[in-house]
């Protein structure tokens, strides 16, 4: 069984796991759950959004949770950005990587960005000509690769057309994202494949929603395939706005436990990162998504 040695785990949970949240998470507690997630051993955190907050209104203080953060050396504190008026702000506050988006999916690209999908791609030209000057990496994330919410199937040939345009434009790592959770284990495989063909399997990283429970095996088909990024989400934080009351991002901890059962190394701490989880998820007044997390709990009782 060809499984890699190595995953790197991309922790999302600041960013995509709360920015749904309604209710007003204080800027001390976001900045207290990276300082928690970094103790526990994630080198990579996506720490906030500068998108228009009238969008997204809990990403409005992203700038002032990168001031505050106690930044550790080798962790890279991300920011997803939207444009280039998105990209100098998360700069202006050190964010040492960003992240960009598009969709595989024409439907989806224009409800929620109102262009066409070679439209979003073209309006990162001047965003990644800033950040190659600068010497800034930048990360691109695909979304719906797996199905989308308003046309339904995806063709793994536009997911991987689009992972070629933006690695070629200048993308060091491209994320695909199953964003309803949608996806199997085959069908999940075959789209690598697809991608693969176009860039290189080192290059690839997989985001996946655990809308239909999949998420942990889709993860595992993929490390069948040579993937060795994964994105995942503290608590299983970051609900599916497409299917009600559906539980969104995989969990970290979940994910943690699969790599140790797996033998595969990742630097995390499990406890702490239980820890962590049951930190923001008290402060959310919710309970913790992660089944391992539970799981442990129960075991303590």
């Amino acid at each position: 069984m060809n499984l890699p040695r190595k995953v790197r785990i991309v922790e999302v949970g600041p960013r995509d796991g709360l920015q749904n949240e309604k209710q007003a998470i204080p800027t001390t507690t976001k900045i207290q759950l990276i300082e928690m997630l970094v103790d526990a051993g994630l080198t990579y955190i996506e720490a906030g959004s500068f998108v228009n907050p009238k969008w997204v209104p809990q990403m409005a203080d992203s700038a002032e949770v990168f001031s505050g953060i106690k930044r550790k050396v080798g962790v890279t504190y991300a920011a997803l950005v939207p444009n280039l008026q998105g990209y100098e702000r998360a700069i202006n506050v050190d964010a040492n990587e960003v992240a960009i988006f598009a969709a595989a999916s024409e439907a989806f690209s224009q409800k929620n960005i109102n262009c066409s999908i070679d439209e979003s791609i073209k309006r990162f030209e001047t965003l990644i000509a800033a950040a190659k000057a600068q010497k800034i990496p930048v990360r691109g994330y695909i979304s719906c690769v797996a199905g989308c919410p308003y046309s339904g199937d995806v063709n793994p040939n536009t997911v991987s057309a689009i992972a070629r345009d933006l690695l070629a434009m200048g993308c060091y790592e491209i994320s695909l994202g199953d964003t309803i959770g949608v996806g199997t284990a085959r069908q999940i495989k075959t789209l690598i494949e697809a991608v693969a063909k176009e860039i290189p399997t080192e290059k690839i990283a997989v985001h996946m929603h655990d809308t239909y429970g999949q998420a942990l095996t889709n993860i595992y088909a993929s490390l069948e395939m040579g993937v060795n990024v994964v994105d995942s989400s503290i608590a299983g934080l970051g609900g599916c706005p497409y299917a009600a009351g559906a539980s969104g991002n995989v969990a970290t901890e979940d994910l943690v436990y699969l790599l140790n059962g797996l033998k595969i190394e990742h630097g995390v701490d499990l406890n702490k990162l239980i820890q962590a989880g049951n930190f923001i998820s008290s402060a959310l007044n919710k309970p913790n998504q992660s089944k391992a997390a539970q799981a442990f709990k129960n075991k303590s009782l």
